[in-house]
């Protein structure tokens, strides 16, 4: 989003930084609000919703930056700046608190320029929780509960779009397949308390063992996939190990004995989603057979 800098006179006995428009089209105010109604509702994306919402604010206040705050994580404008003065603003819509609104500026924020920013919110908090909600749905039906990590149903998405770009573009990438090993007995033994620790321990160790632009899922139970964005066996091998370090090192699952079986494959140009699927779970299954706790290839 291009930087607008606004020309900006000081009102005499207020103290306040407004723009030259501001004092003397008071009527295009209702006009702008209108507009700026309009414009939130053509996206359901909570960036897009504050993009949109930037442009008209800066009408208002030459901020370098400007933020949201919720129980979602924290989205903000594209380039934002935030080593300036940070001027927070709380969203709600009657008792409902959706976050907060943090505006980033080199400029003071008066009483005046404060006051029309607050009627802008009023613009804002319906489209921006309709974003938020729609962020929620998306969410659940795409996220595994327990862990967070993506869940089958994304999984298959993902590696249909990956297996067209394989085929169209020449974008080779490696399925990799893993389950826990004993992770039956913590259960059995432990109870399903101390088995969803072990799960959301293992999905740690997975993102923190991938690379930006690899993707992990889990399956459901103790089953998780990996799809790699490289076609060498060497990356493959490294992340293998990399996982398996891990979950050595963590004293959660090596005091109850549970390791890591892995499978991977490299994708074809040819391949549908049944047969790579296939050779990475035959991949799986020699881990296995092996003696469990290695990753091996097919």
């Amino acid at each position: 989003m291009e930087n607008v800098h606004i020309l900006t006179q000081r009102v005499s006995g207020r103290g306040d930084f407004l723009p030259f428009s501001a004092e003397h089209t008071p009527n295009n105010e209702t006009t702008a609000t209108h507009e700026l109604v309009a414009e939130l509702q053509t996206s359901l994306v909570i960036e897009d919703v504050l993009a949109i919402y930037a442009k008209f604010a800066k009408k208002l206040l030459n901020f370098t930056g400007l933020q949201f705050q919720s129980t979602l994580g924290t989205a903000q404008t594209s380039e934002s700046d935030t080593n300036s003065t940070p001027y927070i603003f709380d969203l709600t819509i009657g008792r409902e608190h959706l976050g907060q609104l943090i505006y980033f500026s080199k400029y003071p924020l008066g009483k005046a320029i404060e006051s029309k920013l607050r009627s802008l919110h009023s613009a804002l908090v319906y489209p921006l929780r309709n974003a938020m909600m729609y962020s929620r749905v998306l969410k659940l039906a795409t996220k595994d509960s327990l862990t967070g990590l993506n869940n089958r149903s994304q999984f298959n998405d993902i590696l249909s779009q990956k297996l067209e770009n394989c085929r169209r573009y020449q974008r080779p990438f490696s399925l990799m397949l893993l389950d826990l090993d004993n992770f039956k007995q913590v259960n059995d033994k432990f109870g399903h308390k101390i088995g969803d620790d072990t799960l959301k321990e293992f999905a740690t160790v997975l993102n923190s063992s991938i690379r930006a632009t690899d993707t992990v899922f889990r399956f459901g139970g103790d089953e998780f996939a990996i799809l790699i964005e490289d076609p060498e066996f060497k990356t493959n091998q490294v992340v293998s190990e990399r996982i398996m370090q891990f979950v050595k090192q963590s004293s959660l699952m090596s005091k109850h004995e549970v390791t890591v079986s892995i499978g991977y494959t490299l994708a074809m140009s040819n391949d549908c989603d049944i047969e790579i699927f296939s050779r990475a779970d035959k991949g799986l299954y020699k881990a296995k057979a092996s003696g469990r706790n290695c990753a091996k290839a097919y």
